[in-house]
C-alpha cells in the first residue's frame, strides 16, 4: 500500500531559519559582555530563539497545521458530490485530494508549475501517488499549468481552491492576473477560497474588480503558522 506524503512546505526557509538561529545562539554563548550599554548577548540569543521557534512552527504546520487549514477550507463548501473542483498550486495534492473525497460524480483538477523551493518532492508523480494512497485516483486529474494563464474554458469549475500559493507569484500584476483567471474559470454561483499569509487584501480587491462577492475569514493563528486568512469569493449566478 502506498504511503501518503504531502511534503514539507518552504524547505529552504526552514533550513535558513535554523541556520541563522543556530549561529545566533552560538554567537550569544560566545559574547561575554554588553556592547554600548546594550546587552548584546541577550539580543543575539533572542534572535536565535525566535528563528529556531519559527522553523519549528513551520515544521509543525507541515505535519499538522496544513491539514487543519485544508479541513477548514473544505468545510466552507456545501458539497453535493457533483462539483468540478480546481486546486491552484496543488503541489502534492493536499486540497485537490481532500476535495475529491467529497465527490461522487465530480472531478478535482490540480494545477502547478512544480517549484521545488515551495515544497519537498513537488512533482505531478507525487500528486498521483498520493491520489492512489487516498483511494481517489479515478476522481482526480493533474496538469502542468500557470495560475496566470489557465488552459480551461470560461466557467469550468464550481469550486476553486488555493492554499499558500499566489504569494509566490513575484509581481503584483501577475497575482492580479491569477485572481482574474480564477474568476474567469469559476461558474456562476461557484465559490473560490484562497488561503494565504500575504497579499490577501490584494486578492480580495482583484476578485471584487472581477465582479465576485468577497468576504474574508481569519487570520487563523492558533493552529497554523504563519497566520492564514481565507478570501472567499462567490461568482453571482446568471
Amino acid at each position: 500500500m502506498r504511503k501518503l506524503d504531502y511534503g514539507t512546505d518552504a524547505p529552504g526557509v526552514i533550513r535558513n531559519l535554523f541556520a541563522i538561529g543556530g549561529l545566533a545562539l552560538l554567537g550569544g554563548a560566545l559574547l561575554p559582555w554588553p556592547l554600548a550599554g546594550v546587552n548584546a548577548r541577550g539580543t543575539v540569543v533572542s534572535v536565535g530563539v525566535t528563528c529556531c521557534l519559527g522553523g519549528a512552527l513551520m515544521i509543525l504546520y507541515a505535519e499538522r497545521g496544513k491539514f487543519r487549514q485544508r479541513d477548514r477550507m473544505l468545510a466552507m463548501i456545501e458539497w453535493t458530490g457533483a462539483e468540478n473542483v480546481l486546486d491552484v498550486g496543488t503541489g502534492r495534492g493536499l486540497l485537490a485530494l481532500g476535495a475529491a473525497k467529497k465527490l461522487t460524480t465530480g472531478t478535482a483538477v490540480g494545477i502547478d508549475v512544480w517549484s521545488p523551493k515551495d515544497l519537498t518532492g513537488n512533482t505531478a508523480d507525487a500528486f498521483l501517488a498520493n491520489a492512489e494512497a487516498e483511494g481517489v485516483a479515478e476522481r482526480v486529474e493533474v496538469r502542468h499549468a500557470d495560475a496566470r494563464s489557465m488552459p480551461f474554458p470560461d466557467a469550468s469549475f464550481d469550486v476553486v481552491l488555493s492554499n499558500v500559493c499566489l504569494h509566490n507569484i513575484p509581481d503584483a500584476g501577475g497575482r492580479a492576473d491569477a485572481c482574474h483567471e480564477i474568476a474567469r474559470v469559476l461558474k456562476g454561483g461557484g465559490v473560490a477560497l484562497v488561503s494565504d499569509f500575504l497579499r490577501t487584501g490584494d486578492y480580495a480587491r482583484s476578485f471584487s474588480a472581477a465582479g465576485l462577492v468577497v468576504t474574508q475569514a481569519g487570520p487563523h493563528v492558533l493552529d497554523v503558522f504563519p497566520p492564514l486568512r481565507i478570501v472567499r469569493a462567490e461568482k453571482p449566478a446568471r
